[in-house]
């Protein structure tokens, strides 16, 4: 079995599937190289990032099959579920012979599943929007914390920078260690460690008991659904909501 290890990025991931559609061999899957596991049977190739071969692919998706099929490959680059590089691959091998029908075909295997991929990615961004607290800190800045399924980071920043345009703020992934920092102009995503502590306003301490008092005095007791309420809010997210940390 054959293995392309690349470094993570979208732009990797990109050039190691043009290295295997012109080189032609049988690969069994395209990893990142922080999700590599330790296999004898497994003959793993590292792939060197070539911005050059990734924008050729990238053209190639956008004209060759459609707009739409790009943004499904990046959606299932951002999934980090096992196995998205070999299913990108596959969708894509079919979507350079069909062209932009490709997504009509649900009846193949390897369309549904990246319909499947693309829609999980989705709807957890479209939720997180919903979910994040942020925190205003002492230094002026409003800081959350986050730990979703995929890697969002990205799909959530637009938004935030369109309605917080004139606040300093931070989205932070601890799960992934990286986070997105917003500077009233523009913003980045970055690396960042595990924050032990955060100086939080004394007025903002008030804002979040207020909000907790809140969240108690709206729910009407006869009406409590806990099924309905984990299906929309689900426990995993709890400990970062400012409501459920009472």
């Amino acid at each position: 079995m054959i293995q392309y290890i690349y470094d993570g990025s979208f732009d990797g991931l990109l050039t190691s599937i043009y290295e295997a559609y012109y080189r032609k061999e049988k690969i069994d899957d395209i990893v990142p190289e922080d999700s590599v596991e330790e296999n004898f049977l497994v003959e793993k190739i590292y792939m060197e990032t070539d911005r050059e071969k990734a924008e050729k692919v990238y053209v190639a998706i956008e004209n060759k099959i459609s707009k739409e099929s790009l943004v499904k490959v990046f959606y299932a680059y951002l999934s980090e579920l096992p196995r998205h590089g070999i299913n990108i691959l596959k969708y894509l091998e079919l979507g350079f012979k069909v062209g932009p029908q490709i997504d009509l075909n649900l009846s193949n295997d390897i369309v549904l599943k990246m319909d499947n991929i693309y829609h999980k990615v989705a709807k957890e961004s479209h939720r997180m929007i919903g979910l994040i607290r942020f925190k205003l800190l002492e230094n002026g800045i409003f800081y959350c914390s986050i730990e979703p399924d995929h890697n969002i980071l990205g799909l959530l920043a637009p938004h935030f920078a369109s309605r917080m345009m004139n606040e300093n703020w931070i989205i932070h992934d601890v799960k992934r260690g990286i986070a997105v920092l917003y500077n009233k102009v523009e913003w980045v995503i970055k690396d960042i460690g595990i924050v032990d502590s955060l100086m939080i306003r004394e007025e903002e301490e008030e804002y979040q008991e207020l909000w907790k008092t809140y969240f108690k005095s709206i729910a009407i007791e006869s009406k409590v659904n806990p099924k309905l309420q984990k299906r929309n809010m689900p426990r995993r997210y709890w400990k970062h909501l400012v409501e459920k940390n009472f």
